[in-house]
C-alpha cells in the first residue's frame, strides 16, 4: 500500500515539474561566444530560420488518387535477392 502511494506521489511530482517550464525567449549565456556562422553564409541564421523545416525535411504529401491502371516502367535496379 505504501509503495503504491509513493509511486503515485512520484508520478504526480514528475507531472507537475514537467508542466512548470518557462515560456520566454532563450538568450545566450553571458560570457559565452556566439554560435559560429555556417560555411558559405554571410550572416548567422535567425531562430525562426533554424526551427522551420525545409521542404526536404517535410516533403509535401500527394493525395492524388490513381484513376487508371498503368504498367510500371522497367526498373534496372529491381533485382531478385541474391542466393
Amino acid at each position: 500500500m505504501a509503495t503504491k502511494r509513493l509511486i503515485l506521489i512520484g508520478m504526480a511530482t514528475t507531472a507537475l515539474l514537467g508542466a512548470c517550464g518557462s515560456r520566454e525567449d532563450l538568450k545566450p549565456v553571458a560570457g559565452q561566444p556566439a554560435p559560429v556562422i555556417p560555411v558559405g553564409a554571410t550572416r548567422a541564421p535567425t531562430t525562426e530560420e533554424l526551427t522551420t523545416p525545409d521542404a526536404q525535411a517535410r516533403p509535401a504529401r500527394s493525395d492524388e488518387l490513381l484513376k487508371r491502371s498503368e504498367q510500371r516502367e522497367a526498373d534496372d535496379f529491381d533485382l531478385p535477392p541474391p542466393g
